[in-house]
């Protein structure tokens, strides 16, 4: 099992914590990491787009000119994709980008992410996390103790004094346990994990 350091939010090292080797000592696999973030930047997209063909641009009902005989090429309307004011050729249209993957995929992917995390030595144990009021002040000081720049910060319950705090940070976003998933945690550089979130998606994902 991976043993990794538990500190405190003054950044002072309070023992040591034992990490499931299921979960975070696999063997990553990239090809599963890269289909999840290509699901979850997918699932992102509006799919809003859209433009009119020459079948919906209004106008060109008539023919412009005679079909011969004017030396010029022969045209049937006005709007028609090369003219000004024409339709789009295969013009976009509203859909759904997103699609599905597999479970087994999904957390094949978030394991993955979680053990290479691991390996690189860029994930931090803290003991608690926990703010009396909302101090996005007090929240910095935190991740200067314990020396956590572009962080991602992963916690057991909905602390909100917490994610309030957070969220003005450049670089630094709070997530829940059941909200993590392989995008954010391959963009920041620090996993910072409460001990309880630890306890929680060994309890999952085991």
């Amino acid at each position: 099992m991976a043993n990794v350091k538990v500190y405190n939010t003054s950044g002072a090292e309070v023992g040591t914590i034992d990490l499931n080797d299921d979960i975070f000592g696999i063997e990553a696999s990239e090809h599963a990491m890269h289909m999840a973030v290509v699901q979850y930047l997918a699932n992102q997209r509006q799919g809003t787009q859209s433009a009119k063909t020459r079948a919906e641009v209004r106008g060109g009902g008539r023919k412009p000119w005679r079909q011969k005989g004017t030396g010029r090429a022969r045209q049937g309307s006005t709007r028609s994709p090369q003219w000004t004011g024409g339709g789009v050729v295969f013009a976009p249209k509203p859909r759904d980008y997103s699609f599905k993957l597999n479970k087994k995929v999904k957390r094949l992917a978030l394991k993955s992410a979680l053990s290479t995390k691991v390996q690189e030595e860029k994930i931090i144990v803290l003991e608690d996390l926990a703010l009396a009021e909302v101090k996005t002040k007090e929240m910095a000081k935190i991740l200067e103790n314990i020396k956590a720049g572009k962080a991602l910060i992963v916690m057991d319950g909905n602390n909100k004094n917490v994610m309030l705090s957070a969220r003005n940070i450049p670089d630094v976003k709070t997530a829940g346990v059941n909200t993590i998933n392989v995008y954010d945690l391959l963009k920041y550089n620090t996993l910072v994990l409460t001990k309880d979130a630890v306890a929680k998606i060994e309890e999952v994902y085991a």
